[in-house]
């Protein structure tokens, strides 16, 4: 079973290292269908994982040249304080019931499939936005979109420990749609790990982190999503959007299963 948590943080940290995709959508799935895990801790101890590792790809994102960081900016000032209030409110409410718990997963699993969409008709969706300029949001638009896509992140994530790299990774595409997708994976994990912080540091709150797995996971994770941040600029640009696409779809089937 310990060789068995190494690998899989290590095909976790590998996967979310290159596409900035699959942290939350396919570890807290991991914990609790494959190891038996409780929903509440998979979430906490997620989290946790996900603030870890995610710094690991963070520092070698950043040598790389792939983190916007005015985006990943305007994205905490929405994440942050949401993910605060998000933690006020399950202490004070306690977790959300099953009902709410799975339409929030279906919603997450239509817009992932969106994404797969964008990714793959990106050429198309750029010639779009290029023949009339003013079709992609600028200026005051563009900074107040990010920060409420921020808001938006920072309380789901909180919650179901599911968006920061998924529904993050959709709405840079939709966003910014003439970044590349090393770029997209770098500044999505940049703005995931304060994120992920600051909501694992609630679920510590909350007592539901379980150390002995994270450090286990850990233990895979941290090369996994090194080698594939040094990865991600030096894959084909094509093969990577490919990789993506199917790494999204792979978490929206997994969301709806």
């Amino acid at each position: 079973m310990l060789v068995t948590y190494i690998l899989s943080g290590f095909g976790v940290g590998l996967l979310v290292g290159m596409t900035g995709v699959g942290g939350g959508s396919l570890m807290t799935p991991l914990l609790t269908l494959l190891f038996g895990v409780t929903p509440s801790v998979a979430v906490g101890t997620d989290l946790a994982f996900a603030s870890l590792t995610k710094s690991a790809g963070t520092v070698t994102h950043r040598s790389r040249g792939n983190v916007h960081w005015p985006i990943v900016g305007r994205l905490c000032m929405g994440a942050l304080p949401a993910a605060l209030l998000a933690t006020l409110a399950l202490q004070y409410l306690g977790p959300l019931n099953p009902a709410i718990g799975q339409t929030i997963r279906y919603s997450i699993a239509v817009s992932v499939m969106l994404t797969v969409v964008a990714i793959l008709f990106r050429s198309k969706m750029l010639a779009w936005v290029n023949a009339k300029p003013g079709r992609q949001l600028q200026g005051r638009a563009l900074s107040a979109a990010t920060i409420t896509a921020g808001a938006v992140l920072g309380t789901l994530v909180t919650v179901s420990s599911i968006g920061a790299g998924a529904i993050g990774a959709t709405l840079l595409v939709m966003l910014y749609p003439k970044l590349s997708p090393a770029e997209i994976a770098g500044t999505d994990i940049a703005y995931a790990v304060p994120l992920t912080a600051i909501a694992a540091a609630g679920h510590w709150w909350l007592g539901s982190i379980d150390w002995m797995l994270l450090v286990t996971l850990l233990v895979g994770s941290v090369p996994g999503i090194t080698l594939g941040s040094w990865a991600a600029k030096a894959v084909p640009e094509r093969l990577l959007r490919a990789l993506l696409a199917m790494t999204l779809a792979g978490v929206a089937f997994k969301l709806i299963s």
